[in-house]
């Protein structure tokens, strides 16, 4: 499957954005999806995840309660709205595809090319 982030952009402490990831393919019941990102200096953290079929989602503790992913299954994409952003959110953001979810970076074989969020202070 190939996978395609897009939605980054600059915005101010406490502001939204929703990042999209569209797959080339049907992710629901085929991929468990996953959003990461990556900040200078630092290794890719997992940020949030879909399971394959039954709809669970799962966040890291950072940001729980501010962000939200969600599967559009006829358009084959994956949302991260992001809400109440603050400086340490900005990151390279990463969606991923793996046939088992995971919150481990090592289990995703499919990833897409990263879309820059900046929240400036």
């Amino acid at each position: 499957v190939q996978l395609q982030a897009s939605g980054g952009g600059l915005v101010q402490v406490g502001g939204s954005l929703t990042l999209s990831c569209a797959a080339s393919a049907r992710t629901r019941n085929s991929y468990a999806m996953g959003w990461f990102r990556q900040a200078p200096g630092k290794e890719r953290e997992f940020v949030a995840g879909l399971s394959r079929s039954d709809g669970a989602s799962h966040y890291a503790d950072s940001v729980k309660g501010r962000f939200t992913i969600s599967r559009d299954g006829i358009k084959n994409t994956v949302l991260l709205h992001m809400n109440s952003l603050k400086p340490e959110d900005t990151a390279v953001y990463y969606c991923a595809a793996s046939v088992y979810y995971s919150i481990q970076t090592e289990t995703y074989n499919w990833w897409g090319q990263g879309t820059q969020v900046t929240v400036s202070s």
